[in-house]
């Protein structure tokens, strides 16, 4: 069986004040293509559908085509809600659009159940897990309190209650009746530690929202959305597809595409991808201004491409962003590398360090000695050794 796997559709979303809907329903329509030309039987969506929790209602409309285009293909759909959506607006109507293949993943409430999909290797069961923090699954357990058969299935150190996400992805998914002879699919949307991020992610204070591969070793693949880098973590099945297209400038050498999973008898899976197109690329461009407006600099690529312009020149132009716009019409941000702006840059990193905490602080010490983030564990350590050295002063 082939599956899609896509995320962080983020529909909506503005970019440097930028509407990118037009871009957003382009490449819509480009991974239906995809999923009739690979003759995919499910698409798993990983969370942040909408850029916000109360999407507008042209966002809302670009959503509902797009899953009825599926359904209308006879494609099975998967989505669970992301940091950036809300849960309830996700889950609105899952039931009735459950008749026709169209899986939304409800409010979580302590109970995660497999939906299966059948294919000549026999049944594929898929886990929808939205977006936890620890407090989600907390208040899921004190609402089933008493049921101690639950408690029970709990790791250990789970039982008092998640106080980290690595707790409550791990407490969420232990609580999950998975059958060990089936192939197993989990689609959630969390940080797994190492993964790479960029500049349009939200990033949590010290790792907080880290979660370790391990949790996952149960399933076969597991589709992640949040981090928007194609990527696999820890093993190649563990993985983010990315989002279908760049939201920041720290994208522009990214190619994105969508995840393309062709399941086979239990252990063996190939997983490929298939490259997207955008209405519009993403790129970055620096030199003086006269080199930027020479015909010979721009005549190779699309004028129409969202860019960013630096400027080497020691002096300001007058009126440089409407002077450029007339070249480069979607410019999306214009600065200057100079003496001048070097400096500036220079006494800005020294105030921004007097405004972190030493949480803040120490988290960015240990990401550039380990090349990855603390775990929750560590931060949570490291928080309450802070926290005891200041009462001790």
């Amino acid at each position: 069986m082939k599956i899609l796997h896509i995320s962080d559709l983020h529909i909506g979303k503005r970019v440097n004040e930028f509407s990118m809907i037009e871009d957003q329903k382009h490449i819509l329509r480009q991974i239906l293509g995809i999923a009739e030309r690979e003759q995919a039987e499910a698409v798993l969506i990983a969370g942040d559908v909408y850029d916000k929790p109360v999407p507008s209602a042209e966002a809302v409309q670009i959503f509902d085509s797009f899953l009825t285009a599926l359904a209308d293909r006879g494609k099975s759909v998967f989505v669970v809600s992301g940091n950036h959506d809300s849960p309830e607006r996700i889950a609105f109507g899952a039931q009735l659009m459950s008749g026709r293949g169209v899986h939304m993943s409800p409010v979580y409430g302590g109970e995660v159940t497999g939906i299966p999909l059948t294919d000549e290797y026999g049944e594929i069961f898929v886990y929808l897990l939205p977006f936890v923090k620890p407090a989600t699954v907390r208040h899921a357990m004190e609402r089933s309190a008493g049921t101690e058969n639950r408690q029970a299935a709990l790791a250990p150190e789970c039982s008092a209650g998640p106080e980290t996400c690595q707790d409550a992805v791990k407490a969420a998914v232990s609580l999950m009746k998975l059958e060990p002879a089936k192939r197993n699919i989990l689609v959630a949307h969390q940080f797994v530690t190492g993964a790479g991020r960029c500049d349009s992610e939200d990033v949590a204070v010290g790792g907080l929202d880290n979660v370790d591969a391990e949790v996952f070793d149960a399933f076969d693949y597991v589709a992640l959305g949040h981090i928007h880098s194609p990527q696999s973590v820890k093993r190649e099945s563990v993985r983010y597809c990315g989002t279908p297209l760049k939201y920041s400038f720290s994208e522009a050498e990214q190619v994105k595409s969508v995840t393309v999973l062709e399941m086979r008898e239990k252990g063996s899976m190939e997983i490929s991808t298939v490259p997207l197109t955008p209405l519009r690329d993403m790129r970055k461009i620096r030199g003086t201004y006269l080199e930027v407006t020479a015909r010979s600099f721009y005549q190779d690529f699309d004028r129409e491409d969202y860019v960013q312009v630096t400027l080497t020149d020691e002096e300001d132009i007058p009126d440089g962003l409407q002077k450029l716009r007339i070249i480069y019409p979607n410019l999306m941000r214009l600065s200057y590398d100079n003496r001048r702006t070097r400096q500036e840059n220079s006494i800005e990193a020294a105030e921004a360090v007097e405004r972190k905490s030493e949480l803040e602080l120490f988290g960015e010490f240990y990401d550039l000695q380990n090349n990855q983030p603390m775990s929750g564990e560590q931060a949570a350590f490291v928080k309450n050794v802070i926290e005891r050295l200041r009462r001790e002063v």
